[in-house]
């Protein structure tokens, strides 16, 4: 490796270059893989990297209302919780059910939410009295088994949105606008193969001497002057 070459045709000269972009993408199309040994070739191409998580952005007209929040905690800590993560996801079956349908092609019904509100703590990033809401929607398949992803990206937000009133009844009325980022935007938009946010299943047989693969975990690549980084590498996403 003695640099890179950018979209425009510049070059940079480097005796090194570290990649954060996940490993698939890396070594099949930032580089020629006919220059990979066939065998690391293989394993690279063998990681599983497909994603199971969407987003959903609202823009919301005013705070939304959490009422047994705010009767479990009083008004005082009832900010200081928002701020915070919102979890929707109350027991393990409910997780498992949220699961099984990505499995089969298709999200749930009652997906596991991570919600967070950031206008709380930063105002600025929406107009006076106004909020945004960020919500990561577990499990939505990168390829549905029933249709595709462009025709189905409202029904997605329509279900978070259904989902978050079961705890906010007050937020359906309040959302002004809606963003649904799915599997597939993530890999066509962003750049993460397979939509995975963490470049790779964080599984036991992709982690620690294995990721990204055997022999080849300690930053270092068969290619002498690259460097791997980011969640494709030790420790993933942490």
């Amino acid at each position: 490796m003695v640099g890179v070459v950018l979209r425009d045709g510049e070059e940079i000269a480097a005796e090194a270059v570290v990649s954060g972009v996940d490993p698939k993408r890396t070594f099949f199309n930032l580089l020629d893989p006919s220059q990979l040994e066939p065998s690391f070739a293989q394993r690279i191409k063998n990681l599983r990297a497909r994603g199971t998580v969407a987003k959903v952005n609202l823009a919301l007209g005013d705070l939304p209302s959490f009422p047994s929040l705010a009767g479990a905690i009083g008004q005082d800590g009832y900010l200081r919780a928002l701020s915070g993560r919102i979890h929707i996801g109350p027991e393990i079956d409910y997780l498992e059910r949220a699961y099984d349908a990505s499995k089969y092609g298709e999200f749930p019904s009652a997906p596991y939410l991570d919600v967070t509100i950031p206008t709380i703590l930063d105002p600025s990033l929406a107009p006076d009295a106004k909020h945004a809401l960020s919500a990561y929607v577990q499990f939505a398949p990168f390829k549905l088994k029933e249709g595709s992803w462009g025709p189905r990206r409202k029904e997605l937000g329509d279900v978070v949105v259904k989902t978050l009133a079961q705890y906010s009844p007050n937020l359906p009325g309040l959302v002004e606008a809606m963003q649904v980022i799915t599997p597939e935007d993530l890999e066509k938009i962003y750049g993460f193969t397979g939509g995975h946010i963490f470049h790779g299943e964080l599984a036991l047989d992709q982690l620690f001497t294995m990721r990204p693969v055997l022999d080849w975990a300690r930053y270092k690549t068969p290619i002498r002057g690259l460097f791997m980084c980011g969640s494709g590498t030790h420790p993933g996403n942490d």
